[in-house]
């Protein structure tokens, strides 16, 4: 077959199956400035950036055109130049440009892309009037003043992890994206995975730091402060500091630490061996009685809470298990508020995570003990990188630290658990020395880079149906199959991130598009080079199961419960306004499941019983669209007094009681 070629600048490149001009561009080492083409999302061409001149079609977008043979492409022309000076300076006019406090300064796609292009000087008058900071979600701050309506995070939350939570609203020089309904972000249906700021190319969206926070418990001298490390961080973070990604830099980080103030840097890898422990019986169990069927991990706090919002029939298919820097926390404040004979006020747990909806994890209610968190701050991959810098560490010559024991004790399994298919492998290490006789196997069947993977494992004379997927959009294809009966599986494995927490919110953006495989291949390789590899072999979690959790207190420490959320919090909606005082408040739930279960009908009852009864004048009746109460609807409030399973007989005894104490 004859070779296609097309000419870049001058150069003959030959053309082997690329999607778009643009990538065939790129391999003759030329890097087109862009802000909305991320090879894994639609091709939108909204910034126009990467025009190109084609001889005989003139200006194209080369994200959008396809390369043919004989094409003869100009990919800096004087015309091209200025039109591109233009955008970037156009943008700037749209633009908060207090870049020197932006948290994506230095890493910033416009900045560096003004820099390039020469812009020294904005033309056009800069727009005044910008929408308000959204600090709303626990895990990302929104900055409208920042966004360049590049469109990459309405994609990738709609594309990658069917979630949608963003979109272009207005038209014309009144275009914004917006969260739905123009809605805060953190009352939405967002899942907090980050995605979104992973492909914003400026500062609209950035995890919500708490580098001050930490700062004031390293300082505060009655605080003693612990941290743990997740694997994904230690195969990412050299990459701020000019390593290659996959590179372990975990030695520099654990004396970077210890350099900023921490009393006991321990290891996230300690909980995974933990997790595999129940996660292991729990399925082996589930397997036995053959129960609910597939089991899902819930490792991953994006996936549970996506799986609570729209697929709230298959929570009892998830495993109870918290996930590791949750299981870490909780046997933190147990075990070392006794070692050091210290309140649990007085002992604060740091994270250092890959992932944004760590954040939220963490601020669950459900790891609050007595409203003291098992978590107290979670940091980013990003935030370590500034506070080493602020700190004023030379990271590159840091000789390396060893982790604090017990809790930085880890086996190779706990460190996999950092890429997709992980969590998986690991489970299966310690299932199959239970099934097959304390037998190691070698499983290489979930490492594969695909989005989904399923594969069958035979452990002695069982076989095992096993599904890995990542990306939720993945994930939703899969459970809607297991839902029609299409598939059947006995282990799922679901990360909301394409490739695992490698590729967490909270990472380090790449231009090595192999960055991703990089840093899982990181983990593998320290996986064959620690001394044990099955979770059952760490001696000091052995002890700690043996000593301390039993199996009463380990359910307790160790596992959690989900619940049914609502989709998104709106405001009551006041239906009924007294014209006097108001003596009766009465609010009926009309969310899907209490209406399903007759709430509209016994809304209208309630309705014509106050009207008949003359009490119009004193009575306030709003709707609300989620009292968290779904399986026990219709649920009424009467002057804060809960109903559920509410019928017309007993909200009228509620109100005959009322109306006698009113007399």
């Amino acid at each position: 077959m004859k070779k296609m070629y097309a000419t870049i600048d001058g150069i003959q490149v030959p053309i082997e199956g690329e999607k778009n001009l643009l990538e065939v561009i790129r391999k003759a080492n030329i890097e087109l400035p862009t802000f909305c083409y991320h090879s894994e999302i639609s091709v939108y061409g909204a910034c126009r950036m990467c025009m190109v001149d084609i001889e005989g079609r003139g200006l194209q977008p080369s994200c959008s055109t396809a390369a043919t043979d004989g094409m003869v492409v100009k990919t800096n022309t004087r015309e091209i130049r200025n039109l591109r000076k233009m955008i970037v300076e156009l943008m700037l006019a749209h633009h908060d440009q207090n870049c020197a406090t932006c948290p994506k300064s230095g890493e910033c796609r416009l900045q560096e892309i003004a820099h390039q292009l020469g812009v020294g000087k904005v033309r056009f008058k800069q727009l005044a009037d910008f929408a308000p900071l959204d600090v709303s979600s626990d895990a990302i701050v929104r900055d409208p003043s920042k966004c360049v309506l590049c469109g990459d995070c309405v994609r990738v939350c709609s594309e990658i992890q069917s979630v949608g939570v963003l979109d272009f609203a207005q038209r014309g020089s009144s275009s914004q994206v917006v969260a739905c309904f123009n809605k805060p972000f953190g009352t939405v249906e967002c899942v907090n995975c980050g995605q979104c700021i992973k492909v914003c190319p400026v500062g609209a969206l950035t995890p919500k730091f708490q580098i001050n926070e930490v700062w004031n418990a390293l300082h505060h001298p009655k605080k003693t402060v612990v941290v743990q490390i997740a694997p994904a961080v230690r195969v990412a973070l050299g990459e701020y500091f000019g390593y290659k990604p996959g590179t372990a830099t975990t030695g520099q980080i654990i004396t970077a630490l210890r350099m900023m103030g921490f009393d006991q840097v321990y290891d996230t890898s300690f909980a995974a061996d933990l997790t595999v422990l129940q996660e292991g019986d729990e399925f082996l169990d589930r397997y036995g009685k053959g129960v609910n069927l597939p089991q899902f991990t819930s490792c991953c706090p994006a996936w549970v809470k996506f799986a609570e919002q729209y697929y709230p029939d298959m929570l009892p298919n998830l495993s109870t298990c918290k996930s590791p820097q949750q299981m870490f926390g909780s046997v933190c404040k147990d075990q070392l508020t006794k070692m050091l004979n210290i309140s649990r006020e007085d002992l604060v747990v740091v994270s250092i995570m890959p992932c944004t909806a760590k954040k939220y994890e963490a601020k669950r209610p459900e790891f609050l003990e007595n409203n003291n968190p098992d978590v107290d701050f979670v940091l980013t991959t990003k935030e370590l990188s500034l506070m080493i810098k602020e700190q004023g560490i030379d990271f590159e010559k840091l000789e390396p630290g060893s982790f604090d024991l017990p809790f930085g004790f880890k086996t190779g399994a706990g460190v996999i658990f950092g890429n997709s298919g992980g969590v998986s492998e690991a489970v299966l290490r310690y299932a199959a020395a239970k099934l097959n006789h304390g037998k190691m196997l070698d499983i290489k069947e979930l490492r594969s880079g695909e989005s989904t993977r399923i594969a069958e494992i035979k452990i002695g004379e069982v076989t095992l149906r096993l599904a890995v997927v990542s990306g939720l959009a993945n994930a939703r294809k899969l459970i809607d199959k297991i839902r029609s009966g299409e598939e059947h599986f006995d282990l799922v494995e679901v990360m909301a991130c394409c490739g695992g927490c490698i590729n967490g919110g909270g990472q380090p953006t790449s231009s090595d598009h192999q960055h991703v495989s990089k840093r899982a291949k990181g983990l593998q390789d320290q996986d064959k080079m620690l001394q044990f590899h099955s979770a059952q072999e760490n001696p000091y979690l052995q002890e700690l199961m043996r000593e301390d959790l039993t199996a009463e207190r380990a359910h307790h420490l160790l596992h959690t419960i989900y619940q049914n959320r609502k989709r998104i919090s709106l405001d009551d909606i006041m239906i009924r306004k007294p014209t006097a005082e108001t003596k009766i408040s009465m609010k009926i739930c009309l969310g899907t499941s209490c209406f399903l279960r007759g709430a509209q009908n016994l809304y209208t009852q309630l309705n014509d019983y106050i009207h008949v009864q003359g009490l119009d004048d004193v009575t306030e009746v709003s709707a609300s669209f989620c009292n968290e109460r779904c399986q026990r609807g219709p649920v009424v409030i009467i002057n804060g007094s809960v109903f559920e399973h509410c019928t017309f007989e007993r909200a009228v005894t509620e109100l005959k009681r009322i109306q006698m104490q009113m007399k």
